[in-house]
């Protein structure tokens, strides 16, 4: 047993410095002896930050006492913190995959010519703090604009296994979509082919067979004459479906300029990611998520009403 925990304090001995405790004294007077060089506030700090060990344990108070023969350990490397996620906060982690919820404006994964803070980038340094050699895998994105649940793999296999059964393993994806107009019908499905123009934009060809078929079903939950409160399911997941299939139902997403909405009534894209539910990729089991619809969602009704 010894031996196991002195190999590992010799791999660590650069980090680590030990003492020998001789007489009976208290901590706070033993470091201030032993560490002559260190102002006795950069002691403290050191009890404060958990940076002291007394036979391998923490020990922060300054009056603990110490017996002849305690080892005394001073750890030079803080704990390691965890760096503060930027809108974004995780629903699930274990060591297969990681659920988020993601703000409106922060990208998923950053295109090769941004550098920015991205729900990707974060979650990388996340999983880093445990595991140097942590890594995040993309399942599946959601548009910048777009808030809601979004899920990452933190291997390679799990991330095939992931999109080579996506369709399977996912039982629930839903949508909430504030769109201009009211919506008469109180549901409904649109399904059309769809295609990437040269600048990027996606839309409905009128040909059968022509691009990737798509099928977007929705159910009203709120309308008046100026707007609706939609429930949308994904049967495919295209980019952009759900934004294009809105505007080819003629109620475009509040705040998606790119495909027809005029309205300002959000400052933001009326479009989120509100449940996913799928069986584990690896344990099997059933885990559903949901992310509470944004409460400015329903201001433009009470404008109206």
């Amino acid at each position: 047993m010894h031996h196991n925990k002195r190999n590992a304090t010799q791999a660590k001995r650069s980090a680590i410095r030990q003492f020998t405790v001789s007489e009976s004294m208290e901590l706070l007077p033993f470091l201030i002896h032993k560490l002559s060089g260190q102002g006795r506030n950069s002691i403290k700090s050191l009890l404060a930050h958990k940076q002291v060990l007394v036979n391998g344990s923490v020990a922060t108070e300054y009056n603990r006492l110490l017996e002849p023969g305690q080892t005394v350990a001073i750890n030079k490397e803080r704990a390691t913190e965890k760096p503060p996620l930027i809108d974004l906060s995780i629903l699930h982690e274990d060591e297969d995959i990681i659920v988020i919820h993601k703000n409106a404006g922060l990208l998923s994964i950053a295109s090769p010519q941004e550098n920015e803070m991205t729900a990707y980038r974060q979650l990388t340094e996340h999983v880093r703090t445990e595991n140097p050699k942590g890594r995040i895998f993309v399942v599946h994105r959601l548009d910048r604009d777009t808030s809601g649940v979004m899920m990452f793999a933190k291997s390679e296999k799990v991330q095939q296994l992931l999109q080579e059964s996506w369709k399977d393993m996912v039982k629930e994806r839903s949508y909430i979509a504030l769109v201009e107009g009211r919506v008469t019908k109180p549901e409904g499905t649109v399904s059309s082919w769809l295609k990437e123009s040269s600048t990027l934009k996606m839309y409905s060809s009128p040909y059968p067979n022509d691009g990737q078929h798509a099928v977007t079903h929705y159910k009203t939950i709120r309308v008046d004459k100026n707007f609706s409160l939609l429930e949308v399911h994904l049967e495919t997941g295209r980019k952009n479906q759900i934004r294009v299939h809105m505007q080819d139902l003629g109620h475009p997403i509040v705040g998606d300029k790119k495909y027809g909405s005029k309205s300002k009534a959000l400052n933001r894209l009326g479009l989120h990611a509100h449940v996913l539910a799928f069986e584990h990729p690896t344990k099997g089991n059933l885990l559903r998520f949901q992310s509470e619809i944004p409460k400015s969602f329903n201001n433009p009704f009470r404008q109206t009403q």
